[in-house]
């Protein structure tokens, strides 16, 4: 499953917009190791194609060494499909390299909606996964029932350490 945080998915929602009818592509980098997306970063599409993407090379190597360098990694992938359902290509499947980046594509063919979903892609075998969108601005852990007028039985004020 790809928990990603709302504003992150409509960031790359916009950006699919604003260059269709030429598909989008970029990233969205976390910690290394957590499978936490945590920062955009957009990219350029160097095929400048209504079918296709491609990573301008110079752009990708300095973002994968802006990655190295924060102790980062891809968490996803993402690019648009500007006539097509959010389903990877034969292409998309061939030039997935990162076996542990979620593979997010956004079909931008009805200008009313967004249809985002998420895929693994391992060795060319294609497992569509559940996107969870989250949103930042509420504390997902906050608490969530208040008991007023009540107050515990007890109070321990000492760390024993036992």
């Amino acid at each position: 499953m790809l928990s990603i945080d709302r504003s992150i998915i409509d960031a790359i929602v916009a950006h699919a917009r604003r260059d269709h009818p030429d598909e989008a592509c970029g990233v969205v980098a976390g910690p290394a190791g957590s499978d936490t997306p945590v920062r955009l970063i957009p990219m350029d599409n160097a095929a400048r194609s209504m079918t296709f993407y491609e990573f301008d090379s110079m752009e990708q190597l300095r973002v994968w060494r802006e990655m190295d360098d924060r102790d980062e990694e891809p968490v996803v992938i993402y690019h648009s499909h500007t006539a097509t359902e959010a389903y990877p290509s034969r292409t998309d499947i061939s030039f997935a390299g990162e076996p542990g980046a979620h593979y997010l594509l956004v079909s931008t063919r009805d200008p009313e909606t967004a249809e985002i979903r998420s895929y693994r892609i391992v060795d060319g075998a294609v497992t569509e996964e559940e996107v969870r969108i989250v949103d930042a601005g509420v504390d997902q852990h906050a608490v969530q029932s208040y008991m007023f007028g009540q107050s515990p039985t007890t109070v321990d004020y000492e760390c024993s350490g036992r």
